[in-house]
């Protein structure tokens, strides 16, 4: 017989909680710590892109892809588990569920994983959404590997990550008076961004040529733009349509 201690178990800091006799084995999202890496859900719809975070985020210390979620939907019941830390979210899938709702699903459930999204799209009718509805971070397909393995780690320890160009968006955003455009001058200025003439317009939309010009002249007014090409490129820019 020995009066010594058994062993600590890694990552046992204290007595076990009533129920749960070791808690390094708990499945609950928390930070990570050097006795447990961040666990990873990899939610896209393409293969090869799901591939290609895995090869670059399996290479990093103190990471480990858990799973793989090829719709959103799946990607919401596979991050209820309890057992992933982040989840790097696309926005756009196949058909069905979008991003930025299953990100709204994921994060609005108690002791749930962040969620960063890894997507190619930076408008801001994108990014707005997806951090409104819960997001951590937000980067881009493009991002050199060590920036997306660092934008795992800051979201895993809860703190924002953002890829400069979105930053600098949002913060654009912050500073630009409020600008809202009518469903029908939305409608039209996104035919205008397509190409169309103030005559087609029309055609397309059952309009006069005459009311095409009055909306599009409330639309550059509201924008404080002359002309239809910035007219399209500061809707685009504010996130008021997508081209």
């Amino acid at each position: 017989m020995t009066d010594d201690p058994s062993p600590a178990v890694p990552g046992n800091h204290g007595p076990a909680a009533p129920g749960n006799p070791n808690p390094a084995m708990s499945d609950s999202p928390g930070p990570a710590t050097p006795d447990r890496p961040i666990r990873l859900l990899l939610a896209d719809d393409h293969p090869v892109v799901r591939a290609g975070l895995r090869a670059v985020l399996e290479t990093e210390p103190g990471i480990v892809v858990m799973a793989e979620a090829a719709t959103a939907e799946d990607a919401v019941t596979r991050a209820a588990e309890g057992d992933i830390d982040v989840v790097l979210m696309d926005l756009r899938f196949g058909g069905g569920m979008g991003g930025a709702e299953a990100t709204a699903r994921i994060t609005a459930r108690p002791g749930a994983p962040r969620v960063l999204i890894v997507t190619t799209y930076d408008s801001d009718a994108d990014t707005l959404p997806a951090i409104e509805a819960g997001a951590t971070g937000y980067l881009l397909k493009d991002a050199h590997p060590e920036e997306l393995a660092a934008a795992v780690r800051t979201a895993a320890a809860g703190r924002t990550a953002l890829a400069p160009t979105v930053a600098d968006r949002l913060i654009n955003r912050l500073r630009a008076p409020a600008v809202a455009l009518t469903r029908r001058e939305t409608e039209v200025l996104t035919l205008v961004a397509q190409g169309l003439s103030n005559q087609a317009i029309g055609q397309r939309l059952h309009l006069t040529e005459g009311t095409v010009k009055s909306h599009l002249a409330r639309t550059y007014t509201k924008l404080g733009v002359d002309s239809r090409t910035a007219a399209v490129a500061t809707a685009t820019d504010l996130g008021l349509i997508r081209r």
